[in-house]
């Protein structure tokens, strides 16, 4: 089974260069280690690890603009593969794709992330364009 932690150089060159007006909004789905990976060896659990994370970069978020959006915890696979569960589900918003490069690129964020990779076993990361709602599941 392929896991996925981070994006590639060439996935991340696509997110820049696909700038448009308007925000952005990124669909977060995390499953955590059981026992979070830290180089120096430091002992505690991935989901302590990725509290450490969000309690970090929050601060990073709000100072350019984001916010998260919509949260909740997955309950069950109804359509894709019964092997997938996330332990963390949420949707975070950014003014602008500037804004989300803003944020990786930020020293305090870029230190907060060794939590997260210590954390994180699988995870999707997918950008999402906001549109209206409506009674319609396609317009």
């Amino acid at each position: 089974m392929e896991v996925y932690t981070s994006f590639d150089k060439a996935t991340w060159q696509a997110f820049k260069s696909f700038d448009r007006e308007g925000p952005i909004q990124m669909l977060n789905l995390i499953k955590l280690r059981d026992k979070a990976e830290y180089s120096a060896g430091f002992d505690t659990s991935g989901e302590r690890a990725y509290a450490e994370y969000s309690r970090l970069s929050a601060p990073v978020l709000k100072r350019v603009g984001g916010r998260i959006v919509w949260r909740g915890a997955f309950e069950l696979m109804m359509i894709g593969p019964q092997s997938e569960s996330w332990d963390i589900c949420f949707v975070a918003e950014y003014p602008s794709v500037f804004a989300f490069i803003e944020m990786i690129r930020d020293p305090a964020y870029q230190e907060a992330s060794d939590h997260r990779t210590a954390a994180v076993a699988d995870s999707r990361l997918v950008r999402l364009a906001a549109q209206d709602s409506g009674e319609q599941f396609y317009e």
